[in-house]
């Protein structure tokens, strides 16, 4: 078994039959979006080509990929950058309500479980995207890491205790697990740069050192991933409790608008 401190990597999983591996996204147009939904199911992630670089396209890209599951949709926001640096592996998650004119609004949620990236702008150089199935990266660490494997699965964390001062963001901690499961049966892997040890928990040094570990090896994961590039108009829609997102360093302006929603089965 592997001491808190090792720094053992996970091993690649063989895909399981009916499960293939998510490596890079297939690409798809609008006029065969029952494809785009096979693929998203299959894979967890699926590129949306020719949908144009309004907000409405990404509204309705959400609903043509997941029809009558669609529940609920956050607002949209922009994201732009000059000269960003990497962008590590993760998935989308925040728990964000904020008070319009007396009434309570939620922004974000913390178990919103499809994400859509749309690219409003390309960096002249750099910016490729890549991607990660958590699900198999979480099967691997079962066998490969048998402690950290434990550590996702059996200890709570505060997943956003590490912002503590972003406006909005409830006094309550949240407290979860980086794997559970939902009522309807689907399985969240989170990775997230906001979790921290619960307050006072006695075992706060030890979770400490394994939510490091777990960043180190999530970081070790990405040199080796396939890259694709998003062209302006490609939307990217992701399964937000099983595929992990990231993007490299760039130079000059990239700008994207992101959509976060939920379906009748999130949690």
């Amino acid at each position: 078994m592997p001491s808190a401190g090792s720094t053992q990597q996970c091993t690649p999983l063989t895909p399981q039959q009916g499960a293939p591996p998510m490596d890079l996204p297939a690409r798809v147009g609008p006029e065969d979006i029952h494809h785009a939904s096979a693929e998203l199911d299959r894979r967890g992630a699926v590129i949306l080509a020719g949908y144009g670089s309004s907000g409405d396209a990404l509204t309705v890209a959400a609903a043509q990929v997941l029809g009558s599951r669609l529940s609920r949709l956050f607002p949209q926001r922009v994201r732009a950058s000059h000269d960003g640096g990497p962008v590590h592996l993760h998935a989308d998650s925040l728990d964000l309500t904020v008070d319009i004119g007396g009434v309570r609004h939620r922004r974000r949620h913390p178990d919103e479980d499809y994400v859509l990236i749309q690219c409003l702008k390309a960096a002249p150089a750099g910016g490729d995207s890549f991607a990660l199935d958590a699900y198999r990266f979480a099967d691997a660490c079962r066998t490969a890491d048998p402690e950290l494997w434990r550590f996702l699965t059996t200890q709570d964390v505060d997943l956003y205790g590490a912002w503590p001062h972003l406006r909005g963001l409830p006094a309550s901690p949240r407290v979860a697990r980086h794997v559970e499961y939902t009522r309807t049966g689907r399985r969240i892997v989170r990775r997230t740069d906001g979790a921290v040890p619960l307050h006072r928990d006695p075992d706060l040094e030890h979770v400490r050192t394994m939510l490091d570990r777990f960043a180190k090896i999530v970081h070790e994961e990405e040199p080796p991933l396939p890259r694709f590039r998003l062209g302006e108009g490609d939307i990217l829609v992701l399964d937000n409790y099983r595929v992990w997102h990231g993007r490299d360093a760039h130079t000059g302006e990239r700008a994207v608008r992101i959509l976060t929603v939920c379906s009748s089965d999130a949690r």
